[in-house]
């Protein structure tokens, strides 16, 4: 049965594969929430049993790529606001409390609110390398958003200004470098898919110029170089998942056009 919930009347949407290892206190800094939603793709782990106690509504759905399966759990919500988070992301009881206040206020005519995170690689806060500050819009009225259709990299389409929250959403983005090579290989194939899709073409010129520019990018003028060696490594990765991602486009482009809209 699903527990008693408060009245801050927001719906928290989550989708999750294989998030045992951390879901469970993800869910419990929610506990504030009126609905807390969560869209499993099919884990093997014990997700779905670590979550089910503390979400109003836990459901399965093949794995659509990250646009579509937010927008079906979007669909699920049912009350005006919407928090959309990821089972590595953590909200501040600083944050939680603003988050409160904002709804009880109808967003003081706002529409949505971007909420600053803050993010470790590898056990490090990054404070450079074009990882902060990352405001990212994740609170929105229900009736007036959805999310892109992209299968990586989705973002919230929404009308209007956004409010900007102070308190902090932490976000666990990779705990080693295990992480950091799986979503490597997932992330460079959905994203080449994506550009595919799209009607974009490569070629090895194109991978390896697109590769060192990420590079560069990174670790030089988003001042990289300041987060030590865990800079340098992100960098490393950002430019490694840009130029595969730019070769799997160029075999994709080999194979021909892409029959999917």
């Amino acid at each position: 049965m699903a527990p008693a919930r408060p009245a801050c009347p927001v719906s928290v949407i989550m989708i999750t594969l294989n998030e045992g290892h951390r879901i469970q206190a993800t869910l419990q800094a929610l506990q504030w929430a009126q609905e807390i939603i969560v869209v499993d793709a099919g884990s093997t782990d014990d997700t779905v049993a670590v979550a089910q106690p503390l979400a109003t509504l836990v459901v399965h759905h093949d794995w659509a790529g990250f646009g579509a399966q937010k927008n079906y759990a979007l669909s699920l919500a049912s009350l005006p606001w919407v928090l959309s988070l990821d089972a590595d992301e953590f909200v501040t009881p600083e944050l939680a409390l603003e988050i409160q206040n904002f709804v009880a206020q109808n967003g003081n005519g706002f529409l949505s609110a971007t909420l600053p995170r803050l993010s470790t690689y590898c056990g490090r806060e990054m404070r450079h390398s074009g990882w902060w500050p990352d405001p990212v819009c994740r609170l929105f009225k229900r009736a007036h958003a959805r999310f892109s259709d992209d299968l990586v990299h989705e973002r919230i389409i929404t009308t209007g200004p956004s409010a900007a929250l102070e308190g902090l959403l932490l976000h666990d983005s990779f705990q080693n470098l295990d992480q950091v090579l799986h979503k490597l290989n997932q992330y460079s194939s959905e994203g080449a898919l994506n550009l595919h899709r799209k009607g974009r073409t490569s070629s090895l010129g194109k991978a390896i110029g697109h590769g060192l520019w990420t590079f560069f990018r990174t670790y030089v003028f988003k001042l990289g170089f300041l987060d030590g060696r865990e800079g340098f490594i992100l960098a490393v990765s950002n430019a490694e998942g840009t130029y595969y991602r730019y070769l799997k486009l160029m075999y994709l482009c080999e194979q021909g056009p892409s029959n999917t809209p």
